[in-house]
C-alpha cells in the first residue's frame, strides 16, 4: 500500500517544535505493508490542510496524520478531513460523556472548547486515546484510510502501537511482513555500503542503511504468504551481513546502547560513574533511564565551568597545557571521577557544544575519555554545531566508547 505522512502545525514550519512523530512513524510503517513515499508539514491553515488531504487521497492508499487534534481554534485537523471527505462534523453522545468523565476524574469541569474533541463525521471511527482528551479518528472513504493521531510524542506512540499498528497488519490479507535491524559501531555510513555493496538492491528482502546517534543501522523488511516464508527471505541476508561485520553489530531493533551497556555492566559486575562538561548530565541522565541501573551507576558529576573541573581533582596544569576540550582533559576526567566515587569505569566527556569555539577547539568538538583500573582512552568526534544534537550525539558516542572498550578488554 502507498503511505504518506502528514505533520500538522504552524509551530512546525517555524521550527519551535522538531516533527520527531514522521521519523517515528515512518520507521515503522514499512513492517504493516505501507510503503511511505510522502512526507509533509502543513501549517494551522484550512485551506493548506484540506488540500494536503485531497492532495493524498489521489496518490496514497494510506494517510496518517499528526497533530491538530486539540481543543482550541487552531487544531484544524477533524475540520479540514470533513471538508476533504465532503462530511459534517456532528458531537458523539458516547465520546462526550467520556471527555466530561475524564475530567471529572481529574477533579475540574471541562471547558467548552474541549467539546470539538468529541466530534465524528459519519466515516470516521474514534481511536481511543487514554493518555488525553485527545481521540484519533480511523477514517476509510473511497478506498482510501485516513489516520488521524495527536501530536503529543507519548500519546501518538501508545496509540500507534496498541490501537493502529495492529489495525493496518490485519489488513495486509496473505501477506507477513518481518523487519529486523541490525544496530552497528566503529564504521563509516560508506564503509559499511561499501563491505555490502552486493546485498543492496534487492526488493524483497529489502535491506536499507541509515546513520542514527548510535551509530549505523542496517533493516532488514522481508514479505511472505506465511511467516515461515518471510523467515526463510530475513534469515539468511541477517546471516550474510553478520559474517560480514561479526563483533561490530551491537544490538537489534529496539534495543538501545544504554540498555545494552547496562546489561555488560551487569554481567560482568562493574560500576560506572560520569564527569561532564558540555553535555551537561545528559551522560547521567541517559544511563539512569534504564530499570535497575542503580545496581552499576554509581552517580555522576557535571563540571561545566574549568575551575569545577579542578575541583573534582583534573589537574589546572594539565587544561592549561592542553586546553579544556583535549584528549588528556577527559582521560583525566574519566580518571578523577573513578576515584572520587570509587567506580570500575569512569567517563570524561568535554567539548564546544557551539556555536562558538572553546579556545582552540571548533564548535562541535567532543573529547570522550574512559578510564579503567590502569588505562585510559578517548576519542574525539565532530559534530554540526547545532547545542542539542552535539549533546544527544556526544552521549551516544560516549556510551558506545565505553561498551566497545570493554568488550576488547575481554570479562
Amino acid at each position: 500500500m502507498r503511505g504518506e505522512i502528514l505533520a500538522c502545525g504552524t509551530e512546525l514550519l517555524m521550527g519551535e517544535i522538531v516533527d520527531t512523530n514522521s521519523a517515528y512513524l515512518a520507521a515503522r510503517l514499512p513492517a504493516t505493508g505501507v510503503h511511505v513515499q510522502h512526507v509533509s508539514l502543513v501549517g494551522d491553515r484550512m485551506e493548506d490542510l484540506v488540500e494536503a488531504f485531497r492532495r493524498g487521497a489521489q496518490r496514497s492508499d494510506v494517510i496518517l496524520t499528526t497533530g491538530g487534534l486539540g481543543p482550541t481554534p487552531d487544531d484544524l485537523t477533524r475540520e479540514a478531513i470533513a471538508s476533504a471527505v465532503g462530511e459534517e462534523l456532528a458531537v458523539d453522545p458516547d465520546l462526550l460523556a467520556h471527555l466530561q468523565r475524564t475530567f471529572q476524574r481529574r477533579g475540574t469541569a471541562m471547558p467548552e472548547g474541549n467539546v470539538k474533541q468529541a466530534t465524528l463525521i459519519p466515516s470516521a471511527q474514534s481511536v481511543p486515546n487514554p493518555m488525553g482528551t485527545a481521540p484519533g479518528w480511523w477514517v476509510e472513504k473511497n478506498g482510501v484510510t485516513i489516520v488521524a493521531m495527536p501530536g503529543v510524542p507519548p500519546e501518538l506512540e501508545r496509540m500507534w502501537l496498541h490501537e493502529v499498528e495492529p489495525r493496518l497488519r490485519e489488513r495486509q490479507q496473505g501477506v507477513i511482513i518481518l523487519s529486523r535491524t541490525l544496530k552497528t559501531f566503529g564504521y563509516a555510513e560508506s564503509a559499511i555500503s561499501d563491505q555490502l555493496h552486493g546485498l543492496f538492491g534487492r526488493e524483497n528482502p529489502y535491506l536499507g542503511i541509515y546513520a542514527k546517534v548510535d551509530g549505523i543501522q542496517l533493516r532488514i523488511i522481508a514479505r511472505g504468504e506465511t511467516d515461515a516464508e518471510a523467515r526463510r527471505l530475513l534469515e539468511p541476508l541477517e546471516a550474510d551481513i553478520r559474517r560480514v561485520l561479526g563483533p561490530a553489530i551491537w544490538g537489534v531493533d529496539d534495543e538501545t546502547m544504554e540498555t545494552r551497556l547496562g546489561d555488560l555492566l551487569r554481567q560482568r559486575r562493574l560500576s560506572i560513574a560520569v564527569m561532564e562538561s558540555c553535555t551537561g548530565g545528559l551522560m547521567a541522565s541517559t544511563i539512569t533511564d534504564v530499570p535497575g541501573s542503580s545496581e552499576y551507576f554509581l552517580g555522576g558529576v557535571v563540571t561545566y565551568a574549568t575551575e569545577a573541573k579542578s575541583a573534582y581533582d583534573v589537574d589546572p596544569a594539565l587544561i592549561q597545557r592542553h586546553g579544556v576540550v583535549s584528549a588528556p582533559v577527559a582521560e583525566a576526567m574519566a580518571d578523577a571521577v573513578r576515584a572520587r566515587l570509587g567506580s570500575d569505569v569512569g567517563v570524561g566527556i568535554t567539548g564546544a557544544a557551539g556555536p562558538d569555539a572553546l579556545g582552540d577547539a571548533p564548535p562541535g568538538t567532543v573529547y570522550t575519555g574512559v578510564a579503567w583500573d590502569g588505562g585510559t582512552a578517548s576519542t574525539v568526534n565532530r559534530y554540526p554545531p547545532n547545542r542539542p544534537l552535539v549533546k544527544r550525539r556526544a552521549v551516544g558516542q560516549a556510551l558506545l566508547l565505553v561498551y566497545r572498550t570493554l568488550l576488547e578488554r575481554g570479562p
